[in-house]
C-alpha cells in the first residue's frame, strides 16, 4: 500500500510545518461527512501513533492511520493553485464518486473507513 506525494505538495508541507517551528509531517485522513459520505482530513502529525505509516518524499513526511490506508491506496497528493486558492487535492484511484460540490466522496467496492 503506497501513497505518493508530488514535489509541489512536498514543499507545502515542508513550508507549513517550518512557520510552525515543529512537527513529524502532514498527517491526513478522512471522515464520515457530505452528501457522498467522505470527506479528506488534514491535520500536523507531532507524533507518530501506533498504526501509523509513513510515506516520505521531496523530504518531506505524510502520516496515515493504518485504518484509512485503504481509502488511500494509491492516490497521489498534490498542492493546488487556482486563482486565490491554494489547496492539498488527492488524485485518489478508490474514488467512485463525487458531490456536486466536490468536498465528499463515496469509494468503489469495499474500501470503507
Amino acid at each position: 500500500m503506497a501513497i505518493t506525494v508530488t514535489e509541489n505538495a512536498a514543499r507545502q508541507i515542508q513550508t507549513q510545518l517550518a512557520k510552525r517551528g515543529k512537527g513529524v509531517g502532514l498527517r491526513v485522513g478522512v471522515k464520515n461527512v457530505g452528501c457522498s459520505g467522505l470527506a479528506y482530513t488534514f491535520d500536523y502529525a507531532d507524533e507518530l501513533r501506533a498504526g501509523d505509516r509513513l510515506f516520505e518524499a521531496h523530504d518531506a513526511k505524510v502520516v496515515v492511520d493504518a485504518e484509512t490506508l485503504s481509502v488511500l491506496d494509491g492516490s497521489r497528493l498534490d498542492f493546488v493553485r487556482d486563482g486565490f486558492k491554494q489547496v492539498f487535492k488527492f488524485d485518489n484511484p478508490n474514488v467512485e464518486a463525487t458531490c456536486g460540490c466536490g468536498e465528499s466522496f463515496s469509494m468503489k467496492g469495499t474500501a470503507k473507513v
